[in-house]
């Protein structure tokens, strides 16, 4: 195969997160979004947010992370984040996946992805911690935009919430998590 061949058939392959459904709906609540809207709507995120970032970032690396970052949802599925699942073979699955996804691309391109998304992974970069905070305030906002989508659905509590979310938008993105939290707040105390 020819480099342009072998990046065809990656481009090709990755239509596929278009088909893999999110416990989140649209912010309209007419339907469920899918994993490719998500990746496309946290990299805009990004790019209008990082402004907000603790330390200055290289943005465009941010938004290449969250493009990248979902692809092994084509073969490990989506894993809501107030789901059950097996966190150990999850995480199998997803390096089976990076393997597989990323490996259709030339080997210079296929090491340079790989290696973004393992950053992201780790989540141990200013870059990395960023984005894996927009990836997760993202929902929140949509489920409050939706009148608590996937909070319903998971008859999430706010501390729940709280605890399972708050500190991983927080670790990355304080000023958006303080932005946020009583949003998140309100919504669960109800109207007044």
């Amino acid at each position: 195969m020819t480099r342009l061949d072998q990046q065809m058939a990656f481009l090709t392959e990755i239509d596929q997160l278009k088909s893999v459904n999110r416990a989140t709906t649209l912010c309209d609540a007419s339907r469920f979004e899918n994993s490719a809207e998500h990746s496309w709507h946290i990299a805009l995120y990004a790019l209008v947010l990082a402004e907000h970032a603790e330390t200055p970032l290289d943005t465009e690396k941010v938004i290449k992370m969250l493009l990248l970052h979902d692809l092994v949802e084509i073969d490990a599925g989506d894993a809501p984040v107030f789901g059950t699942h097996d966190a150990d073979a999850l995480a199998q699955q997803e390096q089976a996946a990076a393997d597989r996804v990323f490996g259709l691309l030339p080997d210079d391109q296929a090491k340079a992805f790989r290696a973004l998304w393992d950053e992201f992974e780790a989540n141990e970069t200013p870059e990395a911690q960023f984005a894996k905070s927009i990836d997760r305030m993202q929902p929140p906002m949509q489920n409050l935009a939706s009148g608590g989508g996937s909070w319903i659905d998971y008859n999430v509590t706010q501390d729940m919430f709280e605890a399972r979310i708050g500190p991983k938008i927080n670790h990355g993105a304080p000023k958006i998590w303080a932005w946020l939290r009583p949003k998140v707040a309100a919504f669960f105390a109800g109207p007044s």
